[in-house]
C-alpha cells in the first residue's frame, strides 16, 4: 500500500516488510506546548481573559468619564463666561453721564448728542442678524474677539476725539464721535449675541435650558448699573474749590476701551460649543421629517451620499491630513447647508411674524417709556408751582425699571424650567405644567396695565403712582426680553439661534423708533402756544400716545394667543 512506501524508518520487520513507526507529517507537526496550566480552556486561562475583559470595561468608563468631564468644563466655563461678557456689554446704557459734556465741553448742539446715541443705537440692533449668522455658521469665538476689537477701538477713538476739545479750538467734528459709537454699537450687539448662542446651543437639551438664557440677558440688564456707579465715583476730575468736579469722560473712555477688549479676548478663549454635530444630526432629521429637506437638492443628495457611503462600505485609505481636511469641507458645507434650509424656514414660517408681531408692540411701547421716562415725569408737576421729589425722580424710577426687569428675568427663567411642560418622548413628565406662552402674555398683560394707567388720569391726579407704573413696566420688559429668546430655542431649535434672535432682535428697534415718534407728535401738540421753553405740562402731553400703547398691547396679546392655538393644534410642546 502507498501508506506503507514511505516511513520514519526503514528496517526490516520481522516478516520481511517495512516497519513503520512514525508517518512523515507526524514529522512536521508542532510539539503540543508543556502543561504548565496555560491552557485558556482551563479555569485559569478563563480568568485572565475575564481579567483582561473587564480591564478593557474599565479603561472605557474611565475614558468616557474623562471626555464628559472635560465636557463639562468647557461648558460650565463657557456658561460663567458668557455671563462676564453680557456683565460688561451694557456700558452704552451709561451714554446720560457724559452727554452734557457733549454740550459744554464739546459745545455739540443737541442734535449732534442725539445724532451720536441714535447712531449708537442703530448699530447695536441692526448688524444683530449678521452677528448671529457667523456665530452659527462659525463660532461665537470670532464674534467675541470681533466684539472686542470694535469696543476697544470705539472707545479708544471717542477718548482721542474728546481730547481734541471743540471743533471751534482745533477739535474733531462730531462725525468722528459718531463713527467712535459705531464702533460702540457693534461692540455691544456682537458680544451679547454671541454669548447667548453659545449658551443657547450648550443647554439645548437640558432642563436648565431656561435659566441658562435668562441669567446672561439679566446680567446684561445690570451691567449698566454698576459701570455707571464706576463711572460717576473712580471717574471725577478734581474740582477748581478742591471738591469733586465732572466726570473726567477721557480717563473713562479709556478704561472702558481696555476693559472691553479684555472682554473680548476673554470670550475668544472661553466660549465654546460643545456636541454641535448632534445638532446639526437633529437639525437634519427634523428637515426630512418637515418636507424642508427635498426642497434643498444640494442638502439631499449630500445627505444620501452621507448614508450610502457609510453603510456596507470601506472608506479609500488616505492620509491623515488629509482625511481631516476632506472632512472639515464637508461638515462645514453641510453645517451651512442645514443653517440656511433653517433660516428659510424660520422665516417661512407664520408663527414666527405673529412672534415678531407681538414683540414689537410690547417691547416698542417698552423702549418708548424708557427713553421718554424724565419728560413724562415733568409732565405730572405743574411748570413752577413744585419740584419733583428725589422719591420720583427720573434715577428713582430708571433703577425701579433696571430692577424690575431683572427680577422678572430670573424668575422667568427659573420658573419657566421648573413649570414648562415636557415632551411625550421625555421621562417623568410633570402633573403640572405651566406652557412658556404664559409668561409671554404675562408681559403683555404687564404691559397693558402700565400703560391703562397712564392713560387714564389717575397718575396725573397721583404722581406718586408713576413709579408702580416703572416697576409694572420693568416687569413687562424684563420678562418678554427673558421668554422669547427661551421660545425660539424651543420651537425651532438651537442650531440656529443666533440668527433667528437676531432677526427677532430687530422687531425692538423698529417698535421704539414707531412709538417714540408717536409720543412726541403727541407730547409737541400738547406745548402751549407762544411758550418759549417748548415744554409740555398735564394729561394732554401723554395721554392719547399712552391709550394707543394700550391697544397695541392689547392686540400682542390677541396674536400670542392665536400663535399659541396653532402650535397647540401642530403638536409643538411649548
Amino acid at each position: 500500500m502507498a501508506l506503507h512506501s514511505r516511513s520514519s524508518s526503514h528496517g526490516p520487520g520481522d516478516d520481511g516488510t517495512a516497519k513503520i513507526d512514525k508517518l512523515d507529517f507526524d514529522r512536521h507537526r508542532k510539539p503540543p506546548p508543556p502543561n504548565d496550566g496555560s491552557d485558556s480552556s482551563g479555569p485559569g486561562g478563563l480568568l485572565r481573559d475575564d481579567e483582561s475583559l473587564l480591564s478593557n470595561i474599565l479603561d472605557g468608563v474611565i475614558e468616557r468619564d474623562r471626555r464628559k468631564l472635560r465636557r463639562n468644563i468647557i461648558k460650565y466655563a463657557s456658561f460663567v463666561c458668557a455671563i462676564f461678557c453680557c456683565l460688561c456689554a451694557g456700558s452704552i446704557t451709561t451714554f446720560s453721564l457724559y452727554a452734557p459734556l457733549f454740550l459744554s465741553r464739546l459745545r455739540y448742539t443737541q442734535f449732534q448728542v442725539n445724532a451720536v446715541s441714535i447712531t449708537s443705537e442703530l448699530f447695536q440692533y441692526l448688524p444683530v442678524v449678521f452677528g448671529g449668522y457667523v456665530s452659527d455658521r462659525y463660532s461665537a469665538r470670532v464674534v467675541s474677539l470681533a466684539a472686542g476689537v470694535f469696543f476697544g477701538a470705539g472707545y479708544l477713538l471717542a477718548a482721542v476725539t474728546y481730547k481734541q476739545g471743540p471743533r471751534q479750538q482745533g477739535g474733531w467734528s462730531p462725525g468722528v464721535m459718531m463713527v467712535a459709537f459705531i464702533g460702540v454699537g457693534l461692540g455691544t450687539c456682537t458680544l451679547v449675541i454671541g454669548a447667548l448662542s453659545t449658551q443657547a446651543k450648550n443647554f439645548a437639551k437640558s432642563k436648565h435650558r431656561g435659566l441658562a438664557l435668562s441669567l446672561p440677558i439679566a446680567a446684561y440688564g445690570l451691567s449698566g448699573l454698576w459701570i455707571s456707579q464706576v463711572g460717576s465715583r473712580l471717574f471725577i476730575s478734581p474740582g477748581r474749590t478742591g471738591r469733586a468736579g465732572d466726570m473726567d469722560v477721557y480717563r473713562y473712555f479709556i478704561f472702558l476701551s481696555g476693559l472691553l477688549f479684555a472682554v473680548g479676548l476673554t470670550g475668544a478663549v472661553a466660549l465654546r460649543v460643545i456636541d454641535e454635530e448632534e445638532l446639526i444630526d437633529e437639525a437634519v432629521e427634523d428637515l426630512e421629517r418637515s418636507g424642508y429637506l427635498e426642497e434643498n437638492s444640494l442638502l439631499q443628495r449630500s445627505v444620501n451620499h452621507e448614508r450610502t457611503s457609510s453603510y456596507g462600505t470601506l472608506p479609500r485609505p488616505q492620509s491623515s491630513h488629509s482625511s481631516v481636511h476632506s472632512r472639515g469641507l464637508d461638515d462645514g458645507l453641510r453645517k451651512t447647508l442645514v443653517l440656511d434650509t433653517e433660516t428659510r424656514r424660520f422665516l417661512m414660517d407664520p408663527a414666527m411674524w405673529i412672534l415678531a408681531a407681538g414683540v414689537f408692540f410690547v417691547t416698542g411701547t417698552g423702549e418708548t417709556f424708557i427713553n421718554n421716562l424724565g419728560t413724562i415725569i415733568s409732565t405730572l408737576y405743574p411748570a413752577r408751582n413744585s419740584t419733583i421729589p428725589p422719591s420720583n425722580s427720573a434715577a428713582t424710577n430708571v433703577s425701579t425699571v433696571a430692577i424690575s426687569s431683572t427680577i422678572a428675568r430670573l424668575l422667568t427663567g427659573s420658573l419657566s424650567d421648573l413649570f414648562a411642560p415636557m415632551a411625550s418622548h421625555e421621562s417623568n413628565p410633570r402633573s403640572f405644567a405651566v406652557s412658556r406662552l404664559a409668561f409671554l402674555l404675562a408681559s403683555g398683560i404687564f404691559s397693558a396695565l402700565s400703560q391703562a394707567l397712564l392713560a387714564s388720569t389717575l397718575v396725573q391726579h397721583h404722581p406718586a403712582l408713576f413709579l408702580v407704573v416703572s416697576a409694572i413696566t420693568g416687569l413687562a420688559y424684563g420678562t418678554a426680553f427673558s421668554i422669547v429668546p427661551i421660545i425660539i430655542s424651543v420651537v425651532w431649535g438651537a442650531q440656529n439661534f443666533g440668527t433667528n434672535y437676531g432677526i427677532i432682535l430687530l422687531v425692538p428697534a423698529g417698535g421704539a423708533a414707531v412709538y417714540s415718534a408717536v409720543y412726541s407728535a403727541v407730547y409737541q401738540r400738547g406745548v402751549a402756544p407762544g411758550a418759549g421753553e417748548n415744554l409740555c405740562y398735564g394729561y394732554t402731553c401723554y395721554g392719547a400716545s399712552f391709550l394707543a400703547m394700550l391697544i397695541s398691547s392689547l392686540v400682542a396679546v390677541g396674536l400670542w394667543v392665536y400663535a399659541w392655538r396653532g402650535w397647540r393644534q401642530k403638536g409643538v410642546v411649548v
